[in-house]
């Protein structure tokens, strides 16, 4: 009965020895990192979705505007190097792959906003039931991605400070210490908002030909 006793007493010490290093937050730094990991997997998922758009958006506003091949040769182009940089949930801590993940979709963003000016141009496209579906999508798949990158962010962002605050900072420096704080996104320069999506199709302004930039604000359009 001793002996048993005495194995009952070690339970219950290693069982309170065990909850009192969990009220001290051991596993605060793992459980933050998953979320955050999580969190990256939204963002990955809501970039690869705009991604698969790319190609059926690209073949439909060709079909109408042929002589447009330089700016959709530009978002093919991006949509491949954005395909290409791969960021999985070991690299997040990597300033370097980081930044080439971001810098490669802020290209395709970019390239993607220089397209739908140029489908103002072609009102044609407003009747093309399949450009309004792939616009919908386009539109719904930006907010997602804006959504997934705040809530990245949120979860990097605590992950984070848990590395560097008391007492989990205790458990970065000794059980966790190969932890390492994760890469933020940040705004593209000149950026101050997401990109806009809205195809905005109405007719070309007077004196406008279909390819060519709209006149300028504030210039008058040339008469016959």
């Amino acid at each position: 009965m001793k002996i048993v006793a005495k194995r009952l007493m070690a339970l219950l010490a290693v069982a309170a020895g065990a909850v009192a290093l969990a009220g001290c937050g051991i596993n605060t730094i793992p459980t933050k990192e998953e979320r955050a990991k999580q969190a990256w997997g939204d963002v990955q998922t809501q970039y690869q979705r705009r991604a698969d758009l790319v190609p059926n958006l690209v073949a439909t506003v060709q079909g109408a505007a042929v002589q447009e091949r330089t700016v959709l040769t530009e978002v093919t182009n991006a949509r491949a190097r954005a395909t290409s940089v791969n960021v999985n949930a070991d690299d997040l801590s990597d300033p370097a792959k980081f930044k080439q993940f971001q810098a490669a979709q802020n290209e395709l963003s970019s390239s993607l906003g220089r397209l739908l000016l140029v489908v103002e141009n072609y009102p044609q496209l407003q009747s093309n039931q399949n450009f309004l579906a792939l616009q919908s999508q386009l539109e719904g798949t930006e907010n997602r991605i804006a959504i997934a990158r705040r809530d990245y962010n949120q979860a990097a962002t605590d992950y984070n400070i848990s590395l560097r605050t008391f007492p989990t900072i205790i458990w970065a420096k000794t059980i966790h210490a190969g932890s390492k704080p994760m890469q933020l996104f940040e705004a593209a320069a000149g950026a101050q908002a997401a990109p806009s999506v809205n195809f905005n199709l109405g007719a070309p302004a007077p004196g406008t030909a279909p390819g060519s930039a709209p006149p300028a604000a504030g210039t008058a359009a040339p008469h016959d």
